[in-house]
């Protein structure tokens, strides 16, 4: 036997650590690969582009949309493709949905510094 290799406990469990983190990669990859594919399958070319730039700026609120229209699809709900006009419909009542469960909308305040040598004064 002086060809194999004896390896200890520690370095099997690291191995087999090591290969379980690669399959769970792998499967994510695979899994993420085929929500795109359902993705473009079901979004026309402007509800694709509009899920896009809201993934730009809310990444979760993209997440649950997806989630959305893969179980609409999986339940049969879905007849063709879905236009912009219907992902808006969709976010619309996705928002009211959200609305009655909590009261506090969010709001954007712009605070303006008030420089001392401000020449604007009135």
């Amino acid at each position: 036997m002086e060809g194999v290799t004896q390896t200890n406990p520690a370095q099997q469990r690291q191995q087999q650590q090591q290969q379980g983190a690669e399959d769970e990669a792998a499967k994510r990859a695979q899994e993420e690969q085929m929500r795109r594919d359902v993705m473009a399958t079901v979004l026309d070319t402007a509800a694709r582009e509009r899920l896009s730039r809201i993934a730009l700026v809310s990444p979760e609120r993209s997440k649950q949309i997806e989630g959305i229209l893969m179980r609409m699809v999986q339940s049969g709900q879905l007849r063709g493709r879905v236009s912009e006009e219907q992902l808006i419909d969709l976010l619309e009542q996705m928002e009211e949905a959200q609305g009655k469960t909590t009261a506090k909308k969010s709001t954007i305040v712009f605070q303006r510094r008030k420089d001392p040598d401000d020449d604007f004064d009135f």
